[in-house]
C-alpha cells in the first residue's frame, strides 16, 4: 500500500455475547497529511459535552498506532458508563486496531501515516448489568473494531454485492417491525 489513500470507511455490528455487550463501530481511515488529518485534528481539539473524543489507548498512557480517536455515539451522562467506555472498550478498540496492523490489513509501514476515527456505540443499559463480563465486552469490541477496519480497507461491501442483493438485504429493525405488525 504505497499509494496515497484519502479515506476508507467501514462498519461492523457484532452481537451474541452477554446482555448489552454488542459492538457497532464505524471507522474512517485516512492519511494524516491531507483532509482526513485536518478532520482528525479538529475532532480531537473540539470537544463536545457528552460526546468526548479521546485517543484509543493500550493502557493509561500508551496510544495505539495508527492514532485512533474514539467518538461516542451515545450521550455520556453517567460516570459508570464513562468508566466502561474509557476503560474496557477503549482498550478493546486499541487492541482491535493493533490486530489489524498485526494481520496486515493496515500495513505496518503506514502506522504513523494513517489515522482512524472510530464512532463507538455502547448500549447505555450496560451500567445496569450486575457482574458485567468485562472480558466478553473487551473481546466483542476488539473483534468488531478489527472487522470494521478490514471492511474499510477492502472496500466492503462492494457496489456489485449491494446491487445484486439489494432486495435480500432488509434492515433487522425494519424486519422486526414488519414481523410485529404481521403478528397482530
Amino acid at each position: 500500500m504505497s499509494e496515497k489513500m484519502t479515506m476508507r470507511i467501514g462498519e461492523c455490528l457484532l452481537a451474541g455475547g452477554p446482555a448489552f455487550t454488542a459492538a457497532e463501530p464505524e471507522v474512517i481511515i485516512g492519511e494524516l497529511d491531507g483532509p482526513f488529518g485536518t478532520a482528525f485534528a479538529n475532532l480531537l481539539g473540539d470537544q463536545v459535552q457528552g460526546h468526548s473524543r479521546v485517543l484509543a489507548l493500550m493502557n493509561t498512557d500508551v496510544m495505539v498506532k495508527p492514532a485512533t480517536i474514539m467518538v461516542s455515539k451515545v450521550t455520556v451522562k453517567k460516570t459508570a458508563y464513562t468508566t466502561i467506555l474509557m476503560g474496557t472498550v477503549q482498550g478493546a478498540i486499541a487492541n482491535g486496531v493493533l490486530d489489524a496492523v498485526r494481520n496486515g490489513t493496515i500495513p505496518k509501514e503506514k502506522a504513523n501515516d494513517l489515522g482512524i476515527i472510530c464512532s463507538v456505540w455502547l448500549n447505555p443499559a450496560i451500567t445496569t448489568v450486575e457482574d458485567l463480563d468485562h472480558e466478553a465486552l473487551f473481546n466483542i469490541h476488539r473483534e468488531a473494531t478489527r472487522k470494521a477496519i478490514e471492511k474499510a480497507m477492502s472496500d466492503e461491501p462492494s457496489i456489485d454485492y449491494l446491487l445484486e442483493n439489494q432486495d435480500k438485504l432488509v434492515h433487522k429493525y425494519y424486519q422486526n417491525a414488519l414481523d410485529a405488525k404481521a403478528a397482530k
